[in-house]
């Protein structure tokens, strides 16, 4: 098969781009109610999200996706990826949606330890 080939074939609009991140996501369904889960991002383009996940998401649902983002506003402040969008297809423990809205917000650092006490 020629590249020209293998283009044509390859349906997807965006560029992939392997990013490994922690992922934490909700089914976005009123009826459901607290499912949710977390998993590994494998790939992410500007229209979907590939990630693991050991909870079975049908086609169809709706998700929302927190994915921890590897760059720091200003290098100093924790982001994160917030997308909404449905489960286009599940498959030996990964899931794939289509991002259909998505925006950065700043993530809460991290809490400091709790210090030590000695207790007698």
């Amino acid at each position: 098969m020629s590249l020209t080939d293998k283009m044509q074939s390859d349906r997807r609009h965006s560029d992939r781009f392997p990013i490994e991140r922690d992922v934490r996501f909700r089914v976005l369904n009123k009826r459901s109610g607290d499912e949710a889960g977390e998993g590994k991002t494998l790939n992410i383009s500007s229209s979907g999200v590939l990630f693991t996940s050991e909870h079975m998401l049908l086609p169809g649902r709706r998700l929302e996706l927190d994915i921890s983002w590897p760059v720091q506003l200003d290098n100093q402040v924790a982001l994160k990826l917030v997308a909404r969008g449905r489960v286009v297809r599940f498959e030996d423990g990964r899931a794939a949606i289509e991002i259909q809205q998505y925006e950065f917000r700043t993530q809460a650092p991290l809490a400091p330890p709790l210090p030590r006490t000695n207790v007698n």
